[in-house]
């Protein structure tokens, strides 16, 4: 079995607890509308949770789900707005596990369906994959002037600190792509640009691991994007409110501690609410749809020659305030 899950750490200094978008850290204080979901274990079943950074605490809300007929952070988000007060007081109860003593799994380790994802969202990676050859035998750099959306099986999904599978024989051109996944909560169809943001439920870290090879030879990315353990994701659900400003965030990508992307949301070139918008025009969106928004520039067919991921390294995807991915390459 592939796995390395490692034990949740803080992702934050000594003594503090969440990032605010000033770019400050400072606790959560009394706020407790503002949450970090996350699908934990113990050594046993799955247990959904609700992080206290500040304390290094995780509390244990399993049971006020269940009790409202829900099930796993899929089920606290269809139910939001009916389970937030209890989850409040689970939390301020004081009651949980040490952070330090549970295994994470992906925050929604079962997704409803195929996590949406965006190709060459962002202009510096859109040329560097054009010179790659990956995309077209042109080299073209042109921008595109629609999304392109395609989709990750839901096999791919694993959790924040599990090993992800070489699948040697396979694939030999394995690549990171470091991205910001936004959590829908309200569903919908034609859903407009003005009123995007109110379908969001929330945000996690995405790192879409591609095959670059079964990529560029199949032509629909499907396959090369879907290789079992290829989409590490957490470690938490966060909810919108706690991100002040979704274009501020930050997203970083290091292998082996070097730093390959880091470029903010902001630069997207289809922002979120015109992903929403392009992809709810004739889908229905679900509460608990992932959409992977688009990687930045650095990844591995962007160096000359590429820099493939070989067994043995270790892909850290950070977020602003969203927490770390550290996954190790089996």
């Amino acid at each position: 079995m592939l796995s390395n899950r490692r034990h949740l750490g803080v992702d934050r200094p000594a003594g503090s607890s969440i990032v605010n978008q000033s770019g400050t850290w400072s606790p959560i204080g009394s706020d407790w509308s503002r949450m970090k979901l996350v699908t934990f274990t113990t050594g046993s079943a799955e247990r959904v949770g609700a992080v206290d950074t500040e304390a290094s605490m995780v509390h244990d809300i399993t049971e006020q789900l269940e009790a409202a007929g829900a099930s796993g952070v899929l089920g606290a988000i269809r139910h939001w707005d009916d389970l937030r007060d209890d989850v409040e007081a689970a939390v301020r109860s004081g009651a949980g596990h040490r952070m330090d003593s549970v295994s994470l799994l992906a925050p929604l380790p079962h997704p409803v369906r195929n996590i949406f994802c965006v190709g060459k969202n962002y202009s510096d990676h859109v040329k560097e994959f054009g010179r790659s050859g990956y995309d077209s035998p042109t080299r073209s750099e042109e921008l595109p002037t629609k999304p392109i959306i395609f989709s990750k099986a839901t096999t791919s999904v694993t959790g924040p600190y599990d090993d992800i599978d070489a699948h040697h024989g396979v694939t030999a051109e394995l690549d990171y792509e470091g991205e910001l996944g936004v959590i829908i909560g309200k569903g919908g169809r034609g859903i407009q640009r003005d009123d995007a943001f109110s379908h969001v439920w929330g945000y996690t870290i995405i790192n879409d691991v591609t095959a670059r090879d079964l990529q560029r030879d199949h032509k629909q990315w499907l396959l090369g994007k879907s290789l079992d353990t290829h989409c590490p994701m957490g470690p938490y659900a966060v909810s919108a409110d706690e991100v002040a400003d979704v274009g501020a965030l930050q997203v970083e990508t290091r292998v082996n501690g070097q730093t390959r992307q880091s470029a903010p949301v902001s630069d997207l070139i289809f922002d979120i609410p015109e992903l929403i918008a392009t992809i709810s025009a004739g889908i229905t969106l679900l509460p608990g749809d992932v959409i992977a928004t688009g990687t930045p520039a650095g990844v591995g067919i962007g160096y000359e020659p590429p820099k493939f991921l070989t067994s043995g390294d270790v892909v850290a995807v950070s977020i602003s305030g969203l927490g770390s991915l550290r996954n190790r390459v089996a």
